[in-house]
């Protein structure tokens, strides 16, 4: 019986409160709804004030609750995950009202918001742009505020993506190796080269990436392998590469955990060059 009556309770309190919010979309006093919308945001409602705000939305601009209720707007979308939507009204915010109370909130929380929503390194990185950017804005118009860093590392991190994304690339030119040409069987090639200058690029334009070192080994092995693949009157010369590459590698990791595979191709680089430690 005591089980039954709490049932009942319980139901009548889920209805109460279904009945109240029925009655939020139904009134026509907008500060009524207004309010409602800021205890169901304070409560952790976000799906039922982002119901309310978007209908207030219109309304209110141009009002003294038309800044707070936008940038509410935004937060109710970030907090149920949906970055890109939330990123969207943050940008609104700080469009219409440039010089808000939460402008520096909406320019920070716009990035932070695109920053979530990016996808891992093998699928398209558009996103990962455009939350670079947004991110770089925030800390043009707001250097010296507490969350510069914060958005310096979310930067960092972003470009790291961006960075394996092309790391991954390069790396498939050099798996795939040799080549046969379409129209003749006896033409032959290969996407060292192009595992090189992929690479190349990726420090030029990242110099401090974390995967410096992985770039750096795949561009040794790749000029090693193609000039094993070279024909006899290039085989020298860019085995004279491969040495000039192994001893910039070295230098700059002395302590590298591929020291054992560069100096095997070393040495077997070594063999196809003349005295090689009287030149070096």
């Amino acid at each position: 019986m005591k089980k039954y009556i709490v049932m009942v309770l319980l139901s009548a309190g889920l209805l109460s409160s279904c009945g109240e919010y029925n009655n939020v979309l139904k009134s026509t006093d907008y500060e009524y709804k207004y309010e409602a919308a800021k205890a169901y945001f304070a409560k952790g409602q976000n799906s039922k004030a982002a119901t309310v705000l978007e209908e207030l939305i219109p309304i209110m601009k141009g009002t003294r609750f038309g800044e707070e209720s936008l940038y509410m707007l935004a937060m109710t979308y970030f907090n149920q995950g949906d970055y890109v939507t939330a990123s969207h009204y943050f940008n609104t915010y700080y469009t219409t009202y440039p010089r808000g109370t939460y402008t520096e909130l909406a320019r920070f929380n716009s990035g932070k918001a695109l920053y979530l929503d990016t996808p891992e390194p093998r699928l398209d990185q558009s996103s990962t742009y455009k939350a670079i950017q947004e991110l770089q804005m925030y800390m043009e118009y707001f250097p010296g505020t507490e969350r510069h860093e914060i958005a310096q590392n979310m930067i960092f991190e972003l470009q790291d993506k961006l960075v394996e994304k092309e790391y991954l690339s390069a790396k498939l030119y050099y798996d795939l190796g040799s080549y046969t040409g379409n129209m003749s069987q006896t033409s032959t090639g290969n996407n060292y080269l192009a595992a090189v200058v992929t690479a190349q690029n990726i420090l030029k334009e990242y110099p401090y990436t974390k995967l410096r070192e992985d770039l750096s080994i795949l561009i040794l092995r790749a000029k090693y392998d193609m000039a094993r693949e070279s024909v006899l009157e290039k085989k020298e010369d860019r085995m004279r590469e491969t040495i000039d590459e192994y001893y910039a590698f070295k230098n700059e990791f002395p302590e590298s955990k591929y020291m054992k595979e560069v100096e095997n191709i070393f040495k077997e680089a070594s063999k196809f060059v003349g005295s090689v430690e009287e030149e070096y």
